[in-house]
């Protein structure tokens, strides 16, 4: 059971997806450093994407640093090729 308290603050719309699975890459990036993601509508898009649109939201002082995460993710976006290119160079590679 986790100890920590709910939160009640203000949350900030950064973006909106219309595609679910979009909005769950997003939302891994966000959460693997460390800033606490709500998707707003994640249900209802799930179950008609092109009627509902999931909104990415975070706390209110961690909106600079979310929207500066997802700028440099959308700028330099890791290839398929380039992941599988390093998976393969890792299997081929001696473990120590």
């Amino acid at each position: 059971m986790s100890n920590e308290q709910p939160y009640n603050g203000p949350l900030v719309t950064i973006a909106t997806f219309p595609e679910p699975a979009e909005a769950n890459m997003a939302r891994s990036v966000l959460e693997g450093a460390g800033i606490s993601v709500f998707l707003s509508g994640e249900n209802a898009n799930n179950l008609l994407p092109v009627a509902f649109e999931s909104q990415l939201q975070v706390r209110a002082e961690d909106e600079s640093a979310a929207r500066a995460l997802l700028n440099s993710a959308e700028t330099a976006p890791e290839s398929m090729e380039a992941v599988t290119a390093a998976e393969i160079a890792g299997e081929s590679t001696p473990q120590s």
